[in-house]
């Protein structure tokens, strides 16, 4: 890798067109292909930004999920592919693109080095050959998906059931595999053995000539034991992990998956102590499953290992990368305030800037059931509360990704749908709930938004392609890192602020990203017991206290990490042990049961 970080998912339309932005300068990024219609609008939007046929895939055709999908990533590859090859062939003159693409790279990077000395020349034999070296060197960033494996909604067509090969997941892993793309696909929450399964039926997941991958698979965990039962799945079946995407349970954007009070400091740790017996591990049972294929694999394969959410400064980045060995970090939330790299609204934009600490928060706001980073200062949740004023909760439910609920129907159902919280309000009115108990459902009910066109609103916006009538109201999901961010950047000041040429937060208090994810996790526990206080059982006392004491673990592991990373006569290392102990004296408070 060139670079030392990535660019992660952000939300669905977000980062839905962020290789085409930043792929040419060897920077890598994913995104969403959860609603094939975004990605086919998307592709109408960019064919003629670039005066480029357009052969649109109706919805109802055969298959349309799949080929909108396959199509759409053939095309970033098409344009990615031009871009670099017409940045290559640029003049090594300061203002252009190729210079750019070099003066991004870390300090420490040989080829920037490279670069520089090249710079210094005059004109002459030695400079041109120089130059070649550097061309031949220069290398795009990844084109990677991401597939959030259990939102797999069972597809009909005229209530016939068309198949498990046609579930959402299964058909957007399709449309990646049959794409030319030599990249990831970034598998998150949770584990799907039937959609693992389905990948052995593409050969582009299998070695070919010197063992290479055209065809990657990364898996986003949060803890090791997870991650091992996953990849173990996936080895025997001869389907290799490239990656393990280790993400902060609470410290970061879109969905949260809180792990049982387990810290990112002692899960990194983990995965550092254990890293080389894992891959002997999955390697041995890989070669077998291959060798029952016909395959045979001598060659070591690459597994990297990274980390994300909540990594705020140049020091919390390089840190992590030494002391834990890992290949890069990755940089969600930031971008967000980068309109070169991603798709925020302008309304948008100005709210984030001026947000603070408690704009952002930890919600029930996904249809999903899965607790979720969100936003207050969201005009969908504007549009949330009037809709309940009216005495009409809920939304219009148009794309139907997050239909998971038969409480009430035959067929699935999304709880953030109109039909579905008109159905469960009715039912709370005859449930015999006292008043108090009846509005905290009520809330829970009418708390849920629709994601699946929220969370593309602010592209549509951006691009001036809202359609009439179509809902302008915009989610959006940054982690409480962007918090400490209040300004509009360009793509050059983030990426030098990650790698410390620059420093955007010079003037602003912050915890340490470890810090900040203990207090994210005290918080949670806290309100966990707030809402047990009228019945705990025996089960939720036990888990509970696990928790309490998994945090408390962690506590201890960051008292000896400390000690040992800085100068204890310092000053900031005595902040770090002061926000500790105030973090210790909070979890002490916390009574259980």
């Amino acid at each position: 890798m060139l670079h030392s970080f990535h660019i992660p998912v952000l939300g669905l339309g977000y980062s839905i067109d962020t290789p085409l932005k930043v792929a040419r300068y060897g920077i890598s990024s994913v995104l969403s292909i959860v609603d094939d219609e975004l990605v086919e609008r998307m592709r109408a939007y960019h064919s003629q930004n670039r005066s480029m046929d357009f052969e649109a895939i109706a919805k109802g055709e055969t298959d349309s999920r799949s080929r909108r999908i396959t199509a759409y990533l053939n095309f970033l590859s098409d344009c990615i592919d031009h871009d670099f090859k017409a940045l290559k062939q640029q003049d090594f003159k300061q203002g252009n693109d190729i210079c750019r693409y070099f003066e991004l790279l870390p300090d420490n990077s040989k080829l920037k080095h490279g670069y520089e000395l090249m710079m210094e020349y005059t004109e002459g034999e030695t400079k041109q050959s120089f130059q070649s070296v550097l061309k031949n060197a220069m290398r795009m960033g990844n084109i990677d998906v991401n597939i959030m494996a259990k939102v797999d909604k069972m597809n009909y067509v005229n209530g016939e059931y068309t198949g498990d090969v046609n579930t959402d997941a299964l058909a957007a892993l399709r449309g990646f595999a049959e794409s030319k793309l030599n990249a990831s696909v970034v598998l998150s929450a949770g584990m799907n053995p039937k959609l693992y399964s389905y990948m052995e039926h593409f050969t582009d997941f299998f070695p070919g000539e010197n063992a290479s991958l055209k065809k990657r698979i990364i898996l986003k965990v949060s803890d090791f034991r997870s991650a091992l039962i996953q990849a173990k799945f996936l080895a025997k079946k001869g389907l290799w992990v490239s990656e393990f995407r280790i993400e902060s349970g609470l410290n970061c954007g879109g969905h949260a998956f809180a792990t049982e009070g387990y810290l990112l400091g002692p899960i990194l740790e983990e995965f550092k102590t254990k890293k080389s017996d894992m891959y002997q591990e999955l390697f041995e049972m890989y070669q077998l499953a291959l060798m029952q294929k016909g395959i045979s694999v001598e060659k070591e394969l690459k597994q990297k290992i990274t980390v994300q959410g909540g990594i705020g400064t140049a020091a919390e980045h390089q840190f992590l990368l030494q002391h834990y060995h890992l290949d890069a970090t990755g940089w969600g939330s930031p971008f967000l305030l980068v309109p070169e790299v991603t798709n925020v609204d302008a309304d948008t934009l100005l709210q984030l800037t001026g947000a603070t600490v408690q704009d952002f928060y930890l919600s029930n706001a996904s249809p999903l059931g899965i607790r979720f980073n969100n936003f207050k200062n969201s005009t969908i949740e504007q549009q949330r509360t009037e809709r309940i004023e009216k005495g009409r909760p809920g939304s219009p439910c148009t794309k139907k990704y997050l239909c998971n609920n038969t409480e009430f129907t035959e067929e699935a159902i999304c709880t953030a749908s109109r039909e579905y919280q008109h159905l469960k309000i009715k039912s709370l009115k005859t449930a015999g709930l006292t008043a108090d108990e009846y509005e905290k459902q009520f809330n829970d009910v009418t708390g849920k938004v629709c994601l699946c066109e929220g969370l593309c609103s602010s592209t549509y916006l951006k691009y001036n392609i809202l359609k009439p009538k179509e809902n302008k109201a915009v989610a959006i999901c940054p982690g409480p890192n962007l918090a400490y961010f209040s300004d509009v950047y360009s793509f050059d000041e983030m990426v030098g602020h990650i790698y410390g040429k620059i420093n955007l937060l010079e003037q602003v208090e912050r915890p340490h990203v470890f810090i900040k994810e203990l207090n994210l996790y005290i918080d949670y526990l806290q309100e966990d017991i707030k809402q047990q206080l009228q019945h705990f059982s025996d089960k939720k006392i036990k888990q509970l206290n696990g928790f309490k004491m998994q945090l408390a673990e962690g506590i201890n592991y960051y008292k000896k990490l400390f000690s040992e990373m800085a100068d204890h006569a310092s000053d900031e290392f005595k902040q770090l042990y002061e926000q500790l102990a105030s973090s210790k004296n909070k979890l002490d408070t916390l009574i259980i049961g």
